[in-house]
C-alpha cells in the first residue's frame, strides 16, 4: 500500500490511520514527497499561500501544452493563483450559489434511470452533466452532446491518460469550446445561471475564452466528481442495507466518510512552516483529504457511518482559497439521483463494483453479478 494506491484500494482507511499515527505531515521516500495526513497538517496546507495548485515550472501537463485541450486546462481558475483564480471564480461562484435545488431535482426527475449497471454508469456520469448543461440554457440535445463530450475531455485531466484518450480530449475541447461560443452568442438563451455569469464576468475581465473555459470546467468537475459522490453513496447502502435516512443525510455523510476525491497536490513556491515542518520550493505536497476526513480530532467516532452526524466537517470539497464553488450543486445532484436509482429498486445484490483507474479518485464502477 502507499497514498496513491489507497485511492481505489477497497478499504484504504485504515492505512490512513496508520500515516496519521506517523505525524501530521511526514516525508514519504518511496514517493519522494510531503504527505498531509492529519486535519490540522491538511487545513494549513491548503490555507498557506505558498503552496499552489501547480508546479511554478509546468503549469500545463506538458503532455497537452500544445494542444486545445492544455489551452483550456491552463485557464481553469482550478488550476491557477492569484487574478486567474480569483477572476472566474468570482463571475461563477456566486451563481451556483443561487441555483434553486429544486429546479435541479425536477431535472434529475426528468431523466429515466434504466435499472441494471450500465442504467447506473449513465445516471452516475451522465446525467449530472446533463443538468448542469440544461442548467446552463443547452436543449437536451445539446445537453447529451455535452455529456458525452466531457467525458472524452477529463482524459486531459488524468496522468494516466494514453496517446489515443488524449488526442480524443483535444478534439471535444475543440468542440465544447464551440458550443459554448454558440451558447454564449445565443439572444433567445435566458439561463438564470448564464445571465449572471456572463455579467459579473464582463465587469472584471475582457478574456473570452477564460471564460469559455471555465464553463468547460464546471462540466468536468461535475462529471468525475458528482460520478464518485453518487457511487460511493451506492456503495454505502449496498453495505448498510438496515440503516434508513434521509437522503441528503446520506449524501452529506457519504462525502465525508468515503469521498470521490481522496487527495490532492499542492506544489511548494515560497519557504513555508507547515505544522512545525520547514517546506522549500520545489517540494511537492500530497494532501490526503480522505484520511482528514477521519481524523478524530476533526470528527468524533469518525470510522462509523452516522447520518445524523452533529458538526459534520470534512476536506472533500477543499479548503480556503480553491474551496469547490459547486458544492451544494453537487450535493443536491448526488442526493437526487440517488433517491431516484432507489425509487427504480435496482437488484443491488446482483451489483459487483470495482475503482476506476485513478491517482486521486475513488470512482467505483459497476457490474452485475452472472448467474
Amino acid at each position: 500500500m502507499d497514498p496513491i494506491i489507497a485511492a481505489t484500494h477497497a478499504n484504504p482507511y485504515p492505512y490512513y490511520a496508520q500515516l496519521r499515527a506517523e505525524g501530521g505531515l511526514v516525508f514519504h521516500q518511496g514517493l519522494k514527497l510531503w504527505l498531509a495526513s492529519s486535519a490540522r497538517a491538511v487545513a494549513a496546507v491548503l490555507t498557506h499561500p505558498g503552496c499552489h495548485v501547480r508546479p511554478a515550472h509546468e503549469p500545463v501537463p506538458k503532455a497537452i501544452a500544445d494542444g486545445i485541450a492544455g489551452q483550456v486546462f491552463g485557464r481553469l481558475m482550478r488550476m491557477n493563483e492569484g487574478e486567474k483564480q480569483r477572476c472566474p471564480r468570482a463571475a461563477i461562484e456566486p451563481g451556483l450559489g443561487l441555483i434553486d435545488e429544486n429546479e435541479v431535482r425536477s431535472l434529475v426527475a426528468a431523466r429515466l434511470i434504466a435499472p441494471g449497471a450500465d442504467g447506473l454508469y449513465k445516471a452516475m456520469f451522465r446525467g449530472p452533466v446533463c443538468v448542469v448543461a440544461a442548467l446552463l440554457g443547452f436543449s437536451p440535445a445539446q445537453g447529451r452532446a455535452i455529456s458525452d463530450l466531457t467525458a472524452d475531455f477529463v482524459a486531459c485531466l488524468s496522468p494516466l491518460s494514453d496517446q489515443v484518450q488524449l488526442q480524443a480530449a483535444h478534439a471535444a475541447a475543440e468542440q465544447l469550446r464551440g458550443y459554448f461560443i454558440g451558447l454564449l452568442a445565443d439572444p433567445s438563451v435566458h439561463s438564470p445561471l448564464l445571465l449572471g455569469i456572463k455579467q459579473r464576468f464582463a465587469t472584471t475581465s475582457s478574456d473570452h475564452e477564460m471564460l469559455i473555459a471555465n464553463l468547460i470546467g464546471l462540466c468536468s468537475q461535475t462529471f468525475e466528481a458528482t460520478a464518485g459522490l453518487i457511487g460511493n453513496g451506492l456503495v454505502a447502502w449496498i453495505q448498510q442495507p438496515s440503516l434508513q435516512g434521509d437522503m441528503d443525510d446520506w449524501i452529506a455523510e457519504t462525502q465525508r466518510f468515503d469521498p470521490p476525491v481522496q487527495n490532492t497536490r499542492r506544489f511548494v513556491a515560497a519557504p513555508c512552516d507547515i505544522d512545525g515542518v520547514s517546506l522549500n520550493p520545489g517540494d511537492v505536497v500530497l494532501v490526503l483529504l480522505a484520511s482528514a476526513n477521519r481524523d478524530p480530532q476533526l470528527n468524533d467516532d469518525p470510522d462509523t457511518f452516522l447520518l445524523e452526524r452533529p458538526n459534520r466537517r470534512s476536506f472533500t470539497f477543499g479548503h480556503g482559497r480553491h474551496h469547490c464553488p459547486g458544492q451544494s450543486l453537487a450535493l443536491t445532484l448526488a442526493s437526487a439521483t440517488l433517491k431516484q436509482i432507489q425509487a427504480i429498486n435496482p437488484s443491488l445484490d446482483r451489483l459487483n463494483w470495482h475503482y476506476r483507474p485513478s491517482l486521486n479518485g475513488r470512482i467505483p464502477l459497476f457490474s452485475e453479478v452472472q448467474s
